[in-house]
Formats: structure tokens, C-alpha cells, sequence
């Protein structure tokens, strides 16, 4: 079983689409993702009727990695809603996340997200945000830090 098999396994294991009230949503969308030292951690989408409360499964995937880890750099990332990415934009981290999973962490823009399962074919974050607009402040950290 290769890495995206384990990582898909264990979004899959997540879905399960309910309503929790008549105003939350759960479960339709998952996400596994691989940190920096090969541990797995998994999220689901939670969305509400009020858009600003909605948590994409990405995001918290990333936060179960930080809050249960410190870790903050992601090596791979699926997200699905009822079956694997199949190409042609599935299983693309929205905006929001796309921006979240940069601004955690510099070195992410390596990180592989799956675009097809079965060809197993992949982006890296860098290549969805072209000249990120945070590239700067990282930088400017980095002298302060002395690094």
C-alpha cells in the first residue's frame, strides 16, 4: 500500500455526509494529510448556515496536525468529497485553504496535492498560488530571525 492509498483510506473513513442540526452540515468533504514526520491526520468539512463558521476539511485537517503535533509543514494532501480526485480541478483545496495552508507554513508550497487517484498525478501549493503574496513578510521574518 503505497502513501496516497494510506492518506485516502483514512479521509474515506470519514465520510459519512449528516446533519448535526438543521443549520450544520458534516462529513461530505475529507481530507488525510502526511506532516513532515510521515504521521496521518485526517479532517472533514463542516459547514453552517452562516458562511464565516464553515470549516473546510483541509483546514482542519491541518489544525489536528498542529494542535495534536506542533507541526505545521505538510507533505501530502487529499480531499474528496464521495470518491478520490479524478482531474479536472476535484479535490483542489478552495481559496481559503489554499491561503491558510501557505500563511502556516512557508516550506508547503512543496507539498504534493493529489489531482487524480488512480494516476496518482499531483500539484504542489506553489504552483496553485504563483507569486504568493506573502513571500515578503517570510522573508522579512526570516532576516529579523537571522535566519
Amino acid at each position: 500500500m503505497d502513501i496516497w492509498q494510506k492518506l485516502y483510506e483514512k479521509a474515506k473513513g470519514q465520510y459519512h455526509p449528516e446533519e448535526l442540526s438543521p443549520f450544520v452540515y458534516a462529513h461530505h468533504v475529507v481530507c488525510a494529510l502526511e506532516a513532515e514526520n510521515g504521521e496521518i491526520f485526517i479532517g472533514f468539512c463542516v459547514e453552517s448556515c452562516s458562511g464565516v463558521l464553515n470549516l473546510c476539511a483541509e483546514r482542519v485537517a491541518a489544525l489536528n496536525m498542529y494542535v495534536n503535533s506542533g507541526q505545521t509543514k505538510i507533505k501530502r494532501l487529499i480531499a474528496f468529497r464521495d470518491s478520490a480526485p479524478n482531474g479536472g480541478g476535484s479535490g483542489m483545496p478552495c481559496g481559503a485553504c489554499r491561503e491558510f495552508l501557505y500563511q502556516l507554513n512557508e516550506e508547503n508550497e512543496n507539498m504534493e496535492i493529489m489531482v487524480d487517484y488512480e494516476k496518482r498525478e499531483t500539484v504542489t501549493l506553489k504552483a496553485l498560488l504563483p507569486n504568493w503574496w506573502g513571500k515578503d513578510r517570510y522573508a522579512e521574518a526570516r532576516e529579523v530571525d537571522g535566519k
